[in-house]
């Protein structure tokens, strides 16, 4: 698969990028500041169960996660196909423009369930973001630097959870979590403004339609990749959804620290997102697997780790958000290459699709999280919960990639 470069000095190709991945930073900001103020959230909108019942409104107010993701889901690729054809910086002004609007409206709401939908219209261009600006950045990067141009814009994801979301969170539990979303709607009024003068002009394809877009999911292995991460990384955010109560009520953390650990997420995350760049436009196989490896591991020794309280527990907890975070962001890159791989002359519903599917994890983590939560399991089920997801992902992957293999093998002499 090859991309048109655009060309543009130096200079000017940096600014775009940054620009770029600056929405990258709001969108990643607006997806995890979520999960850093959930009790907030569950005690401005469930007042009557945070005082009652504290961990079953944090189950509850994990579905704000849950209905964000499904916002991304629907609209990935709905919107992804009937824009084919626009040109590509206009896209990227008008789901500015939205998302901006969308967030004051949250700010305002004063309900769990109009929040909720509030939410889900937030989430509806977050794939379609990610998947133009992706493309967008390939181009602006050149040839053979495919996984290293999504990485970019990725890397704007990965820094809001080392910058972006512990400040947003800060900031929610000094005030109000409307506070923290109005900070988001900021960043991406200064993205519309940064894209509307960095970002170069660059066409739609005139040749697209509905039908052609959706004729991606045609392929078996496009149904496979997005099931691979859909499910995969499912298992990061049954875990993640609920990282703010696990640090103080498990770890016996002080809220206050709660968005260090954030921050150091954020940085495993950063680190994780570069290596899962460079590791996949060698292999994206190889980098796949060993990022699963990565989080099952640390899944595993998590359930026996995390809830022992002994000096230095802290650290430990430091440690494993550290090291899942590594491991969660470099799954990212390659796996959205994989999909653009699969999907030939689909290549920007297919980016979509990668943050359709990353965001049905996040859903299907938090939701499912969210029960086991509720039902008293406690913090620590989220891991074995995630252990049994993430499997699953392993063995659809391996199924993918077996069938790549499967020619091969046919043309080697018996």
């Amino acid at each position: 698969m090859t991309f048109s470069p655009i060309a543009l000095p130096p200079s000017r190709r940096r600014l775009a990028l940054l620009a770029l991945a600056l929405g990258g930073f709001g969108i990643g900001s607006t997806e995890f500041v979520t999960m850093g103020i959930l009790p907030q959230l569950a005690q401005g909108l469930l007042p009557e169960l945070a005082t009652t019942d504290p961990e079953v409104a944090n189950g509850t107010a994990g579905h704000l996660v849950s209905a964000y993701a499904a916002g991304v889901v629907v609209g990935a690729p709905l919107i992804t196909a009937f824009t084919a054809r626009w040109p590509k910086k206009r896209l990227l002004l008008v789901i500015l423009a939205w998302v901006v609007v969308a967030h004051l409206i949250v700010t305002m709401l004063t309900t769990f369930n109009a929040v909720m939908i509030g939410r889900f219209l937030c989430g509806l261009p977050h794939g379609v973001y990610f998947g133009v600006a992706s493309i967008v950045a390939a181009r602006l990067m050149g040839p053979g630097s495919q996984s290293r141009g999504g990485a970019f814009v990725l890397g704007g994801l990965t820094v809001a959870n080392v910058i972006g979301v512990p400040f947003g969170t800060w900031v929610g539990q000094q005030t109000s979590w409307r506070s923290a979303y109005l900070i988001v709607a900021g960043v991406f009024a200064l993205t519309f403004v940064a894209v509307a003068l960095f970002v170069p002009a660059a066409p739609g394809n005139p040749h697209a339609s509905v039908l052609t877009e959706f004729r991606a999911y045609r392929r078996l292995q496009v149904w496979l990749t997005i099931a691979m991460g859909a499910i995969g990384f499912g298992g990061w955010f049954a875990f993640y959804s609920y990282i703010s109560p696990i640090a103080t009520e498990v770890a016996g953390m002080p809220e206050s620290w709660v968005p260090l650990v954030l921050v150091v997420t954020g940085l495993g995350m950063t680190v994780g997102n570069l290596l899962g760049g460079r590791m996949g436009d060698r292999s994206i196989a190889r980098t796949v697997f060993t990022a699963f490896g990565i989080m099952l591991v640390m899944m595993l020794l998590g359930q026996f780790v995390l809830g022992l309280r002994y000096p230095g527990s802290f650290f430990v907890l430091f440690l494993f958000v550290f090291i899942m975070g590594v491991g969660s962001s470099m799954l990212g890159p390659p796996a959205q290459s994989r999909l653009m791989q699969v999907a030939p002359g689909s290549e920007t519903i297919a980016a979509a699709s990668h943050h359709a599917a990353f965001n049905m994890a996040n859903s299907m983590g938090a939701f499912l999280g969210g029960l086991v939560v509720a039902s008293g399991a406690g913090y620590l089920s989220t891991l074995e919960l995630g252990v049994w997801i993430t499997l699953t992902g392993v063995v659809i992957g391996a199924i993918s990639f077996g069938i790549d293999l499967r020619p091969r093998r046919e043309r080697v002499p018996s």
